[in-house]
């Protein structure tokens, strides 16, 4: 079980979520951030800080978005990890 960055997150980046995350899960892409499914420990506690409601659990994804679980971890595994808020 993992969180997932879905389409809102696209070309926006913000990264209020990635300081909360005891693991550091997230990595930056060039158009969105990822969350590496490996390493995610289903905390939960990146969800209500993202500000465009771009993550949900695994299990929560919508239909539409679905293809974002597989998108997060092919992403994750060729970015860099991402710990600290960007200004944007």
């Amino acid at each position: 079980m993992t969180m997932v960055v879905t389409a809102p997150c696209v070309g926006c980046k913000h990264s209020d979520c990635v300081v909360v995350c005891p693991c550091d899960s997230f990595h930056e892409g060039e158009e969105m951030l990822f969350i590496n499914p490996d390493h995610c420990i289903d905390c939960e506690a990146c969800i209500p800080e993202c500000p465009v409601e771009a993550i949900f659990h695994d299990s929560n994804v919508p239909a539409k978005w679905r293809h974002f679980i597989e998108l997060n971890a092919e992403g994750a595994r060729r970015t860099p990890v991402i710990t600290e808020k960007v200004a944007r």
